[in-house]
């Protein structure tokens, strides 16, 4: 397996200063795994600690207990040996890039600062190109752009590398409708052009029914429901049942 998860818990201390060391349990007991070239959604509502999950397995926090691992490896030495091999697209796009940068500098930052210059512009282009924008773009500046171009920007940002892994972070739930579906159709062709393997994060059950392979419900800082994307009308758990309720056309097969 690509990625495992293995009883990963988290908990902070309740805000309410010095003298209040009580502990919150945003996660609890989290297991699940990703194979290489596949997509995992991961949906849950606000506070479900989606968030948090996905900041561990960046290697940005670390969990009280449990490990995440990739290609067998903690993840804090994955990602020093396999520099630019793990990326991420989050859901502000505006501060996701230096406003004070023009697009052509954004595209150019990750392959500078790994010292990856060799045919820099003709990369650049072809990045571009990838993700359906016009070159004319580059010397324009992130307030120029519509929401689904600046997004488009930073999802080329996030392939420059060639990463095995990318996690997408709500990377849609800022954009209009009609853009989010275009910007799902090229996701789904870029992972199938390079490969790559994808944690998608999100509270939109149709985008991640749309895009991932495998479905996990978090609720309340735990896994309750696992499912293929082909398999949601066999959800068993009563908050997965609500969520398929609220979107599917078609009852769900609660088991009987």
């Amino acid at each position: 397996m690509f990625v495992q998860v293995e009883s990963l818990s988290k908990s902070y201390y309740k805000a309410g200063g010095y003298f209040n060391r009580e502990k919150v349990d945003v996660l609890s007991g989290i297991d699940f795994f990703i194979k290489e070239g596949e997509c995992v959604g991961l949906i849950g509502e606000s506070g479900s600690g989606k968030s948090t999950l996905s900041r561990i397995v960046l290697g940005l926090e670390k969990a009280n207990q449990g490990f995440v691992k990739i290609e067998g490896e903690p993840i804090s030495k994955w990602i020093k040996k396999n520099q630019g091999q793990m990326s991420v697209v989050f859901q502000d796009y505006t501060s996701s890039v230096n406003s004070h940068f023009n697009i052509k500098s954004i595209m150019e930052e990750p392959l500078i600062a790994m010292g990856d210059i060799q045919n820099l512009q003709e990369r650049i282009n072809i990045l571009l190109d990838r993700v359906g924008l016009p070159h004319s773009v580059l010397e324009k500046y992130p307030h120029e752009l519509s929401g689904g171009q600046l997004q488009r920007v930073c999802i080329a940002r996030a392939i420059s590398t060639h990463p095995k892994f990318v996690v997408l972070d709500e990377a849609l739930s800022s954009l209009d409708v009609s853009v989010q579906s275009q910007i799902l159709e090229l996701l789904h062709r870029l992972k199938n052009e390079m490969n790559m393997t994808y944690l998608f994060v999100a509270h939109d059950l149709q985008a991640v029914a749309h895009l991932c392979d495998r479905i996990l419900f978090l609720y309340k800082g735990k896994v309750v429901e696992e499912l293929a994307s082909h398999e949601l009308s066999h959800a068993k758990h009563e908050y997965a049942q609500r969520l398929l309720g609220s979107v599917l056309p078609f009852e769900i097969n609660k088991g009987k």
